[in-house]
């Protein structure tokens, strides 16, 4: 994308909304999202209009109205970012990125409970929002781009911050039951209390979906139980987290637009893929306020993982079981000195993981039967970090930060160095590193601006970078006769500048973006894991909220972006430099229309759009994208009662959750057809 265009094009937008406008305030809860307390700087909550870039929030209403099966139907209302479902639970995110595959492909995001990553650094997974309930969540918060100076390794292409409730906030009790299309059946309860300046909540849900395709559904538990207490200047959150999936799950349909094909999109190549995935999490912030200036945050932590799956998309189906075990802390400084506000922090991460694969049956003589890999990892991060924050002006904010942040890992191999195959076989697939050990230091950085133009009305700017040490994956699973993976973090470096404000009925914000990304990490076509990688990364995404009249609102959000090869990578036989990344569409949004009545009755119409992507680097094969439409109602029958409708895919199009091409093939996630899930809750007193 040439980026004067996009600035031509947005110029005429840009200057009305920054003329100066006196215009009436609309009601708060539905318009007044300037204004809204959002939790940023690593848990430290700031007001929507202070945050230097951009910052995305679904709340608890918008999430209570999508009420989602899977987080990709909430997540197509944030701008930049596109969650794709695989089949089940199962997904892979983009955030100002393309879809990102591989070992090590979801190392490029920071996803967390209350600021706590979900998995321990150098331990992601690329399905790992399914270890948090999101269903339930109070809100969930997408910063998009980079963001290591204040939430560390990971925080490259965004942020994902899934936000636990306020027990004193939220002391409702409920139960809520949905049955739905694909013998669909879920039950979400929640029940609080209050006493003095104690407040308990606990909260969790059931599902089991028994799949559109062939032998494939899930069954899922989430559960969660907050303490909070409050007395004076002490404040002490205390949550554990639990989650458990047994799913069964479908594979890829193979064959140009498969998807269409009414005789097999419903198949299951696959019957005997699964995945059994568990988590557990515990942590406590600890927030002494010393006075009104000066405030420190402690959050011990806790977390455990566990998964074993079939790897249903390689021919030779291995098993792989991984788990890690970790502790850490977060301590948190806040200092107000005048015009000055002060942030130190340190980050702190001990964990110890494991990884197995295993193949049952011989697929050939360089893929024999038998355990490929048997290692374990011990891993340390250390990380200081600091912001400062100065109000030059009434009017100016100015906003400096860096990070260091040093990793080592230890790992062990469990079995024979070398190859995985028997004596005499050459190009055996797969190769087991001697042990050693790693470690990786980086810094990052950030500078940001936030400027009052008018009434409710700002632009802001920010020059950020962001880093990840390779995954422990990336360095000791190798194939090809690899042994040493000498892999480099990835960087990258950004600027977006960007407006938001509220102009009466109109909530807006846009922003400008570009960002270069150097030591990206892949695997080579010769199966060969390096860090040689250069690619770029720029486009225009915006949000718009308008009241139309008393009951009738609109929301749009929509991104458009170019992400392109930067050098000539050995993805290919051929030079794929300045070709665009495979699995990143150029376009998407979503649109909502809706009718909300002072009772809270809520009609809404969805669309939402996917453009057309590439499939493979040499931009030689491609999907045309989709476009759905989605209904949903809420109705309050009585003050305890209420419904939940939702009709997704209303008009039954033939799609792909997301297209690939791989071992010669056009390969597809198919799209779910028309499904419909109804609601009924019922609100204790």
């Amino acid at each position: 994308m040439n980026i004067h265009a996009v600035l031509l094009f947005v110029t005429p937008i840009l200057i009305p909304l920054h003329a100066e406008i006196n215009l009436a305030q609309s009601d708060e809860d539905n318009t007044d999202k300037i204004n809204r307390v959002t939790i940023t700087s690593s848990l430290i909550e700031r007001p929507l209009r202070e945050v230097n870039g951009n910052l995305h929030q679904l709340d608890n209403e918008s999430l209570a109205l999508i009420e989602h099966e899977h987080i990709n139907q909430s997540f197509v209302q944030v701008p930049g970012g596109w969650i794709s479902r695989g089949n089940g639970q199962e997904h892979l995110t983009a955030i100002r990125s393309p879809i990102l595959t591989g070992t090590g492909g979801c190392g490029a995001f920071y996803i967390a409970q209350d600021g706590i990553s979900l998995r321990a650094p150098g331990f992601c997974n690329a399905n790992q929002l399914f270890d948090a309930n999101t269903e339930q969540a109070s809100s969930i918060e997408v910063l998009r781009g980079p963001a290591s100076t204040l939430y560390g390794s990971n925080a490259v292409h965004g942020v994902i911050n899934i936000l636990t409730s306020n027990p004193f906030e939220q002391i409702e009790s409920d139960i809520n039951i949905t049955v739905g299309s694909h013998d669909y059946l879920g039950t979400d309860i929640s029940f609080g209390m209050q006493s003095g300046n104690q407040a308990f909540q606990i909260y969790g849900n059931t599902a089991s979906d028994g799949g559109y395709k062939d032998d494939s559904g899930f069954d899922q538990q989430k559960l969660n139980l907050v303490h909070q207490y409050e007395h004076q200047q002490l404040n002490i959150k205390t949550v554990l987290a639990m989650t458990n999936l047994n799913q069964e799950t479908a594979g890829f349909i193979s064959g140009e637009r498969a998807y269409r094909d009414q005789s097999i999109k419903g198949q299951n190549p696959n019957p005997e893929a699964y995945r059994d995935a568990q988590s557990f999490r515990a942590y406590s912030q600890i927030a002494y306020s010393f006075d009104e200036q000066s405030k420190l945050i402690v959050t011990p932590n806790l977390r455990w993982n566990e998964m074993e799956f079939l790897q249903h998309y390689l021919p030779w189906q291995p098993v792989e079981n991984n788990q890690h075990q970790s502790v850490g802390a977060k301590v948190l400084y806040q200092k107000k000195i005048n015009q000055f506000d002060w942030l130190f922090g340190f980050d702190l991460d001990l964990t110890q993981g494991e990884l197995t694969e295993f193949q049952q049956q011989d697929f050939s003589p360089t893929i024999a039967a038998g355990l490929h890999y048997d290692y374990q990892v011990n891993s340390q991060t250390y990380s200081p970090f600091s912001q400062l924050k100065w109000s030059v002006s009434d009017l100016t904010q100015l906003t400096l930060g860096g990070r260091f942040e040093g990793t080592e890992f230890d790992y062990d191999n469990n079995l024979t160095d070398g190859d995985a195959c028997e004596v005499g076989v050459e190009n055996c697939r797969f190769t087991r590193p001697a042990d050693q050990r790693v470690s990786f230091q980086n810094f990052s950085y950030q500078l940001g601006i936030n400027h009052h133009l008018a009434n409710n009305q700002r632009i802001y700017g920010q020059l950020s970078t962001g880093h990840r040490s390779p995954q422990a994956t990336e360095l000791f699973r190798l194939q090809a006769g690899q042994t040493i993976a000498d892999l480099k973090s990835e960087k990258i470096n950004a600027f977006e500048i960007g407006t938001r404000g509220q102009l009466g009925d109109l909530f807006y914000d846009l922003n400008l973006f570009t960002m270069k990304k150097r030591n990206f990490i892949f695997q080579d076509s010769n199966r060969q894991n390096i860090s040689n990688g250069e690619t770029s990364h720029q486009g225009i995404e915006f949000a718009f909220n308008y009241q139309l009249t008393a009951n009738l609102y609109s929301k749009i959000n929509a991104t458009i972006a170019s992400h392109k090869y930067d050098s000539s990578l050995t993805l290919s036989r051929t030079d794929i430099k300045n070709n665009h990344i495979d699995t990143a569409p150029k376009h998407m949004g979503s649109f909502q229309l809706g009718w909300k009545s002072e009772l809270g009755n809520t009609l809404e119409l969805e669309w939402v759009h996917l453009g057309k992507y590439y499939l493979n680097p040499e931009n030689a094969a491609e999907y045309a994208g989709h476009d759905l439409l989605n209904l949903r109602v809420f109705a309050r029958l009585t003050e305890q009662l209420s419904i939940n409708a939702r009709l997704l895919n209303l008009t039954d199009v033939d799609y792909a959750e997301r297209a690939d091409f791989g071992f010669g093939s056009y390969r597809y996630f198919v799209g779910e057809p028309r499904s419909f899930f109804a609601s009924i809750k019922y609100s204790f007193d």
